[in-house]
């Protein structure tokens, strides 16, 4: 049986058909408007290139940038209630304080503060008050919004006043949507409201975003199940992404860094992704993207939900260089998909990155002549300062001083040198499709995050414990029980708890049964 899979880029959409390991076919088309046609069309085209029958593929697997683009453009998002569980503490920093306007705008801006939460150490802020959630469930109604996010203080530590808190108003309001804070961040009340706000925002979209990928299949003809990627380079199927969103925001970087480990066999490596418009950097730990440890800004927002640690730069293969000697810039603006028509090397009349490459000898595409009327001196000014943005961007991901190779991967790593500093350069084969590649080796993870009493067992059968049942939810899920492996577990003694309570939470991944 055969794997797709396809990566929905800003400027092109990548797909890739594979048999086990081996790549059978790789190809890229345009974004279209409505996404779903430039989605058939690359999955079309490399079914065609491939000669495999649409009957024997056995799964799907798409990474997508809707998204986190609907929330940097502020389309598509739905007016949503914020309803914080924190009186009488917590009130003077309200929910959305920090929000761009436009942002605070695009969900409504509209919040409730209520009877709830709980301390650091586990204590009672003060009980829910049952009355009170009856009157803001009428004004929710009032104001006609279908879609709540709940987010309580310490909920990570007790989530327990979250969830009767939407039991209760999903009894007043049995239309409407809920997000739970505690499902979706981590400590920190502001960053995982905010989180939480904005994946109730995106449920409709996300709705209608998945129907369409089945649409956008079944019209290809396939009638395989199809999962979406996540931050973490894992899978979801459709009924989790409907519900979470918020976690396919960087699906796209982490899929070519996994893709990228794949193609190359390295595990530990920085991968300088380098598209049509932006350069992603990354580092790979064990073949996985290593996570952010403090807040991430999406779209003018703090948020504070697992993302890979990338560092973007507006360098890509359709970046504008104007000016000339000292007054010379390389970007931030870019031709995006339009490379075709308006680079010098296409008949167009912008001079773009990918003319610097070409005139100076190190790339055969299109109108070599054209390229070269930029004169030596420009063409070596304009590279000095492309290879300096890449060395400043690599050094910025760097931990630390190993030696560690540099994985070149996107349709524009033709921008990349030899060697960054001290370390070598790897272009790996199909670079420019590793991140469908990515996406299509997706693993299946189940998680367990909860509170074991250490009273009556020892960590260690805690922990085995924790493992069992993440094995058990990620073999549920699809996963091949046999390639089960540990990626990641933490264990947090939680002293203001009776009988040596500890806070274990542990992921596994899994190969996707064929």
């Amino acid at each position: 049986m055969f794997r797709i899979g396809v990566d929905v880029g800003g400027t092109n959409t990548d797909a890739v058909i594979m048999d086990g390991d081996a790549i059978l076919a790789g190809v890229k088309s345009p974004t279209t408007e409505d996404v779903m046609g430039g989605v058939a069309e690359s999955i079309t085209k490399a079914l065609e290139q491939s000669g495999v029958p649409k009957d024997q593929v056995s799964s799907v697997m798409i990474g997508t940038t809707h998204f986190v683009n609907a929330v940097v453009e502020r389309r598509h998002m739905e007016r949503t209630a914020a309803v914080r569980l924190c009186l009488p503490a917590a009130q003077c920093l309200p929910p959305m304080v920090d929000w761009p306007d436009d942002m605070r705008d695009a969900v409504g801006g509209k919040f409730w503060l209520a009877k709830g939460g709980h301390e650091f150490d586990g204590r009672e802020i003060s009980p829910l008050d049952m009355t009170e959630l009856d009157t803001i469930a009428a004004e929710i109604g009032a104001a006609g919004i279908n879609s709540i996010a709940i987010s309580s203080v310490f909920s990570p530590v007790n989530d327990k006043m979250e969830k009767i808190a939407m039991e209760r108003l999903k009894e007043r309001l049995p239309q409407a949507d809920f997000t739970l804070s505690s499902e979706i961040g981590r400590l920190g009340i502001l960053e995982r409201e905010n989180a939480a706000i904005m994946n109730a925002s995106l449920r409709g979209l996300s709705r209608k975003t998945v129907a369409a990928f089945g649409d956008a299949l079944e019209n290809v003809g396939l009638s395989c199940p199809y999962y979406i990627t996540q931050n973490d380079g894992t899978l979801m199927n459709r009924d989790f992404v409907q519900a979470y969103p918020v976690l396919t925001f960087a699906s796209g970087p982490t899929n070519s860094m996994r893709g990228a480990s794949f193609l190359s066999g390295e595990t530990d490596a920085i991968v300088v992704d380098v598209g049509g418009t932006t350069t992603d950097v990354g580092a790979l730990v064990k073949g996985f993207p290593r996570q952010a440890s403090t807040t991430v800004d999406v779209g003018g927002v703090r948020t504070n939900f697992r993302m890979p640690d990338v560092y973007s730069i507006a360098l890509g293969g359709g970046t504008i260089i104007e000016g000339d000697g000292d007054a010379m810039t390389v970007g931030p603006r870019s031709v995006g998909y339009r490379i075709l028509q308006e680079a010098l090397i296409f008949g167009g009349e912008t001079t773009t990155t990918t003319d610097v490459v070409v005139g100076l000898g190190l790339e055969e595409i299109g109108d070599v002549d054209q390229a070269k009327s930029i004169g030596a001196d420009k063409l070596h000014a304009a590279k000095a300062k492309i290879d300096e943005m890449i060395v400043n961007a690599v050094e910025r991901m760097r931990v630390s001083p190993a030696p560690i190779p540099i994985l070149a991967v996107g349709g524009g790593s033709i921008l990349m040198p030899e060697q960054v500093g001290d370390l070598r350069v790897i272009r790996p084969e199909h670079f420019s499709v590793a991140n469908a590649v990515g996406a299509a080796i997706g693993q299946i993870s189940g998680e367990v995050d909860r509170i074991f009493s250490l009273a009556k067992i020892t960590r260690e059968d805690a922990l085995a414990q924790a493992r069992k049942e993440a094995t058990e939810k990620a073999i549920a899920a699809g996963a091949q029980p046999d390639s089960i492996e540990l990626l990641d577990q933490e264990d947090v003694p939680l002293a203001y708890l009776p009988g040596d309570a500890t806070r274990i939470r542990l992921k596994v991944v899994g190969s996707m049964h064929d």
